[in-house]
């Protein structure tokens, strides 16, 4: 149930209560969207940006961003069990190059900056203990922090690009 105000709202002028069915409107905006993966509900937190390779962005001091797996790759990797980067802290990387790898219980697969961009830094805690992906991928689990290089989408944007591929 969606519902939204109509006319200004002030202590002595009456406003009107309108009901809608747009999924699009929420009154709160931090509110989170969900992605159906057949019966599983993945996490879209709307207070990032995304990348088609599904990691998220958050914006942290200056240009730099926090970059870590959606609830989605999550769920498609399983279980992390291995975090190994092959770049180091500072370097300049192109949209398809290489960064590390990552082990799961499904396999063992490279990983991709989300654009192409600078890695800054890399999350301390992931390096000897890679479990805090599958705690808490949109918090403590954030893989490194970035400086991009081109545009990102949206949380509706990448529900969009979820839909087109699903």
């Amino acid at each position: 149930i969606r519902w939204s105000f109509a006319g200004k709202v002030s202590n002595t002028e009456p406003c009107e209560l309108h009901y809608t069915t747009n999924p699009a409107f929420r009154l709160n905006m931090s509110e989170p969207i969900f992605f159906m993966m057949g019966q599983f509900k993945a996490l879209i937190p709307d207070d990032r940006k995304y990348s088609k390779r599904h990691l998220w962005l958050q914006k942290c001091d200056g240009g730099r961003y926090r970059v870590g797996f959606t609830s989605y790759s999550v769920r498609l990797l399983q279980d992390v069990y291995f975090l190994e980067w092959s770049i180091d802290p500072d370097t300049i990387v192109r949209g398809q190059q290489e960064i590390g790898e990552i082990e799961s219980a499904k396999a063992v697969s490279s990983m991709f900056p989300p654009c192409a961009g600078k890695v800054t830094s890399f999350n301390p805690q992931l390096l000897n203990d890679p479990s805090g992906v599958n705690a808490d991928n949109y918090g403590s689990g954030w893989l490194y922090e970035f400086e991009p290089a081109a545009n990102l989408l949206s949380a509706a944007e990448y529900v969009e690009f979820l839909n087109s591929a699903w």
